[in-house]
């Protein structure tokens, strides 16, 4: 009756291995670590810079505690564990003056960051720490504020470009085209002309709100943009600064970063672990973008660019490989006009290469340049930190139309991919500046979590003590239950990589009470099935059954209002939510199948079972009878 198949008991077992091993890490903490990335999308970090710079460390008597590389389309990240913060600001210098001679172009981001102790066998079986959230593991939180008017005015240059180019197309002739606090001014030479432009931009541009002054003379067209195409210019900045910060943040290696939206202008940026400040700060600032551009190859642009002279009107980009091109001042294409960039291969040479895909207007402005513009050099031109390096610069065959473009060149298949991710990051969509800046200390964070794990500590044991007075042996079973409910709970954290915050650890404590309740109904069920007169072999197996169905009704309910927390909550309270539904299914099974497989492994076996220890048992009416105890 209260025997458990041999298989059962082995699941549980393996159950409960699982849950230490997976548990374990948390229990390892953190040692402090430098970092490193490449700083420009054209350089790579690689397995023989890591041993490189472990070897350079060693013979300075800094030797690593442990080196890790991990590829990714970023270019490659270096890890290097210290054994003391002193060591760790040491090695960062060295490491520093080595890759970055010129601390005014860094070629290599070095940063501070911290990582798991775990040992190699733990880590080989996947077995992680759980992540931590700012509160609890110290970091940066920054608060940006969106520049929504220079989101709006970038809107209002790309029309009035966009307008010109379509009256240059149709010979519409302008006197002249000038930006206005409301969009652009454009004037012509009679009403006929005017008349005709007003309706190829009216056609061509319905963002645009046009509009004619009374009494006018000068025979000018206002344009403005419309009221909800300005409000979908703030939520296209917004929502692209923040897919832009994802892109970037990624760089630092942050586990569990996190950014969202604040009001109708604000980022709320969070990085856990980010001890440099200043770091974070040249990550978040970090864009690029694309820009096309025609190359000057006039023979007097050559010459005098021989001489190291650059003439009036254009300006001097580097070519990979090193060789110095004139590029000219316009801008024929940005960023702005892709959308979206692949790698893949050339189709006649099989050379890696990145294919873009443009927009209508682009493909319209990339055709018509491409058609004017045969036999002259076409320079594609990466923008990074303000600084512009030119990727390739092909000679224009012919007409290209369909907004389908081909980058190819000097480049392998891992430099491809990663050049067409940086172009997909693309650039921020409006300039921010961080109003807020707040740096939680890692001591700061070790005393929440002393603190947190103490309240959750205390009352486990306050509720052991209770439970064991009151139910005795039984008590002693569900205090073993409410021990591997807190074990599969962490070991869970840890397998998902689930974040946990203060919050979270309220949660932990909170799991404990509704998880000892299942037990208190298994309990007084089984005593209520003694005080009916069953014989404990009996009382124990209507117990447990009759409880379930309680149990997992009074489970779901609570599970029920988790998961609403879950999804429509955010920050402290989705961290609070994640915990407790965790704990709720962890519950279950510690209460249900643990429990009764200890209470089955130690009354099952005997066959003439004549009382049980749990406690008094009190009849309706009459005075508290004690259990039978075992003679």
């Amino acid at each position: 009756m209260n025997r458990y198949p041999l298989w059962k008991y082995l699941l549980v077992a393996l159950t409960l291995v699982l849950g230490v091993l997976y548990t374990l890490p948390n229990f390892y903490g953190e040692a402090p670590a430098v970092q490193v990335s490449s700083g420009k999308s054209t350089l790579k970090v690689s397995q023989d810079l890591a041993d490189q710079l472990a070897s350079q460390l060693s013979n300075q008597g800094l030797a690593p505690d442990a080196v890790f590389y991990e590829q990714t389309l970023g270019g490659g990240t270096i890890k290097l564990r210290f054994n003391s913060p002193e060591q760790q600001l040491r090695a960062r210098d060295i490491i520093q003056q080595r890759l970055n001679p010129n601390e005014a172009e860094p070629d290599y981001i070095v940063a501070l960051n911290l990582l798991s102790k775990s040992p190699d066998w733990l880590t080989s079986i996947n077995a992680l720490p759980m992540y931590l959230g700012l509160d609890l593991r110290g970091g940066v939180h920054f608060l940006l504020q969106v520049d929504m008017d220079a989101a709006l005015e970038k809107r209002k240059d790309a029309l009035l470009t966009d307008a010109k180019q379509t009256l240059r197309e149709e010979d519409i002739r302008y006197a002249s085209a000038n930006r206005s606090p409301a969009g652009f001014v454009l004037t012509f030479r009679d009403e006929a002309t005017r008349a005709k432009a007003q309706t190829l931009i009216a056609r061509n541009s319905p963002d645009l709100v046009l509009s004619i002054p009374e009494n006018d003379s000068q025979f000018t067209l206002n344009a403005g943009l419309a009221d909800n195409v300005a409000q979908q210019a703030r939520e296209y900045a917004l929502r692209q600064n923040i897919t832009t910060l994802h892109n970037r943040i990624n760089e630092l290696g942050v586990a569990e970063p996190v950014i969202q939206r604040q009001g109708a202008d604000r980022i709320v940026v969070q990085l856990p672990g980010v001890q440099d400040t200043a770091k974070a700060k040249d990550i978040l600032g970090r864009t690029a973008t694309l820009e096309v551009r025609l190359v000057d190859d006039s023979p007097e642009a050559i010459s005098a660019l021989s001489n190291g002279v650059v003439p009036f009107g254009l300006e001097r980009y580097t070519e990979r490989g090193g060789r110095d091109l004139l590029l000219k001042p316009e801008v024929i294409l940005t960023g702005e006009n892709l959308t979206d960039a692949q790698a893949g291969f050339d189709n006649q040479t099989q050379e890696p290469a990145v294919h873009l895909t443009l927009d209508s207007q682009g493909a319209r402005i990339f055709r018509n340049i491409t058609r004017d513009n045969i036999g002259k050099r076409m320079a594609i031109l990466l923008i990074e930190k303000g600084k512009g390096e030119v990727i390739t610069a092909p000679v224009i065959r012919s007409e290209i139309g369909g907004g389908r473009v081909q980058i190819s060149g000097s480049m392998n298949t891992v430099e491809a991919a990663d050049l067409a991710l940086l172009l997909r990051a693309g650039s921020l969509a409006a300039p921010m500046d961080i109003i807020e800046e707040r740096t939680i200390g890692p001591s700061l964070g070790a005393d929440n979590i002393s603190k947190g794990l103490n309240s959750t500590l205390y009352g486990f044991i306050a509720l052991g003590v209770f439970m064991m007075i009151y139910y005795l042996l039984f008590g002693v079973f569900s205090v073993f239950a409410l021990a591997v409910n807190v074990l599969l709970l962490f070991a869970l954290l840890s397998v998902l990589q689930a974040t946990l915050t203060l919050p979270g650890l309220a949660a932990v404590a909170l799991t404990l009470g509704m998880a000892i309740d299942a037990n208190v109904l298994i309990n007084e069920r089984i005593r209520e099935e003694l005080r009916e007169g069953a014989n404990p072999q009996q009382a124990i197996a209507t117990g447990y059954d009759r409880a379930w169905a309680t149990i997992l009704d009074s489970n779901i309910t609570t599970l029920i209002a988790g998961l609403a927390l879950l999804i429509f909550g955010s920050g402290p309270v989705r961290g609070f939510a994640v915990v407790h539904c965790l704990g709720i299914l962890t519950s279950i099974f510690s209460a249900v199948v643990v429990s009764r497989s200890v209470v089955n492994l130690w009354y099952g076996r005997k066959k003439k079972l004549e009382s049980i220890s749990i406690g008094q048992i009190w009849r309706p009416g009459a005075a508290a009878v004690p259990a039978p105890k075992k003679s």
